[in-house]
């Protein structure tokens, strides 16, 4: 009882910085509500300050008010354009999470607590002041007998107050998903359930360095990004230590300023980088807006702030390669039957109709300079019509989504004229011949053979089981003075049993 009435106090604090910035029935919608909502929406802005600027520019301004968990609920809602509109997601992915710095005698004891007092004296002997600061945490240059390193240590309090903030946006969902029929197609439980999973990993930095030293591991093998490697010695759950990385991001204007760059190329480098490691291994940076993509000499990109990887499995890895090759090569039948097949679309809708209305997002794009063409763009029409064939999001998909949209933006920042299509073409283009050609015919034939293998391993387990139920049964029949022995029934559920084993390993093998 006492945690719920916490829950909807903070909620109605949440409530208030909306009011205040106009963002609940705000002004500009108007004429577009029912009487009752403008009447409504009236009376709210009477308790409002002056708020300037468009919604979703409003919006962004409570949102970082209101704190880390808020400002996280809002980059995902940025992925939400199908909800909010176009313009209202352009604006939140703008959100902004600086604050002032918390002081040097906090991270002495944060260190302290971490390391033990000595040790953390040792290995931290040439912290120097912080260069950035975030709502989660703040970043210290660290000078070393092995080079200089990036310190970042978790803001004191913190976690305490996201706990009790991801419960209240926990409660309001089941709320929403409760009093709303219509809201139960777009998930809000299981959305802020991938938000608040989400921002609870990022409160561990051990995670980060998981995610950053396997991100190092795959640039290695890639060459498209320079990721700095982990001191694990100068790390625990609430600092992360890192090597410090020589380079300008590209929030700075002079990161493209630097001479012999090449835009183009670091354009492509950046989308075929985020793709080969989305498709390619099933794992990816989640979260690469500017401040986060730093420029190398020689062309090189480097990336930082790894507390949000994206992860997606073999099947969908393969979904989202052949939708993509799908629209470059204009085989909207194809793109169509794949989102059947994934369970994007209910089997019970028309896969004809479905690629007819794939035809009219993929055809006007088709011939036109890259400059007018956006991911986001096709995104939002291709989500417009969720409603229309009842499709149900996915929200392991939403990481993906966000950055894909986040990578094209900061790619055409870079060069106005990047073309993500033909970008995007050779990457997915080689993972669908290694997969699906030859040699990716024999590597699923393996993966196969491995699984029957496997499952004719416990068919002696299964076996045995089954000769356990029927004794059981015999036990049960001997005590009601009946005939022994298993009765019609049993002997042809074992038949049936085996019979659908060996047509599994023969199919499989087949």
């Amino acid at each position: 009882m006492l945690k719920a009435l916490a829950d909807y106090g903070r909620l109605m604090r949440a409530g208030t910085a909306l009011v205040r910035h106009d963002v609940i029935l705000p002004g500009e919608y108007q004429t577009r509500l029912p009487l009752p909502a403008r009447m409504a929406g009236r009376v709210l802005r009477l308790f409002g300050g002056r708020a300037t600027g468009r919604p979703g520019e409003r919006l962004a301004t409570a949102l970082e008010k209101l704190g880390p968990a808020y400002i996280k609920l809002g980059q995902f809602l940025a992925t939400r354009p199908d909800v909010f509109g176009a313009e209202t997601a352009q604006d939140l992915s703008r959100l902004k999470d600086k604050l002032d710095p918390f002081s040097m005698d906090a991270v002495h004891r944060i260190l302290a607590s971490e390391f033990g007092e000595e040790q953390a004296e040792s290995l931290f002997a040439g912290l120097g002041e912080p260069v950035a600061a975030a709502s989660l945490a703040q970043v210290h240059r660290l000078e070393t007998s092995d080079g200089p390193k990036a310190v970042k240590i978790l803001r004191p309090g913190v976690e305490a107050m996201i706990y009790h903030e991801l419960r209240a946006i926990r409660r309001a969902a089941r709320t929403v998903e409760r009093a709303s029929v219509e809201s139960r197609r777009l998930e809000p439980v299981k959305f802020t359930e991938t938000v608040a999973t989400s921002m609870e990993k990022e409160l561990d930095f051990r995670l980060e360095a998981g995610g950053a030293d396997q991100m190092r591991a795959i640039s290695e093998q890639e060459d498209w990004f320079r990721v700095p490697a982990v001191d694990w010695d100068r790390t625990a759950q609430r600092v992360l230590t890192m090597d410090w990385v020589e380079g300008i991001p590209l929030t700075r204007p002079e990161a493209l300023d630097q001479p012999g760059l090449e835009r183009v190329e670091l354009a492509n480098k950046i989308t075929r980088g985020f793709l080969s490691h989305a498709i390619g291994h099933g794992v990816f940076h989640a979260d690469m807006h500017e401040g986060n993509i730093l420029i190398l000499p020689d062309n090189e990109v480097g990336l930082v702030d790894f507390g949000l990887i994206g992860r997606i499995g073999l099947n969908e890895r393969r979904f989202l390669a052949e939708i993509l090759w799908g629209f470059i090569r204009r085989d909207y039948q194809r793109v169509a039957e794949v989102h059947f097949e994934a369970g994007y679309v209910p089997a019970n809708q028309s896969v004809g109709e479905f690629a007819q209305a794939l035809r009219s997002i993929g055809e006007p794009i088709h011939g036109k300079p890259a400059e007018d063409v956006y991911m986001g763009r096709i995104l939002l029409q291709l989500m417009d019509y969720t409603r229309t064939f009842g499709m149900r999001l996915r929200p392991e998909l939403v990481l993906l989504q966000k950055t894909m949209v986040q990578v094209e933006g900061v790619a055409r920042s870079i060069d106005p004229k990047h073309d993500i299509w033909k970008a995007a073409e050779p990457i997915v283009k080689g993972w669908i011949a290694q997969n699906f050609g030859p040699s990716g015919a024999a590597k699923l034939a393996a993966r196969q053979t491995r699984e029957v293998t496997e499952r004719l391993k416990r068919l002696p387990y299964v076996m045995d089981a089954f000769e356990d139920f029927l004794e059981r049964d015999r036990v049960r029949e001997a005590a009601d003075t009946t005939p022994a022995g298993p009765p019609w029934w049993a002997w042809f559920g074992l038949a049936i049993s085996l019979a659908a084993i060996a047509g599994l390993t023969i199919s499989q093998f087949a």
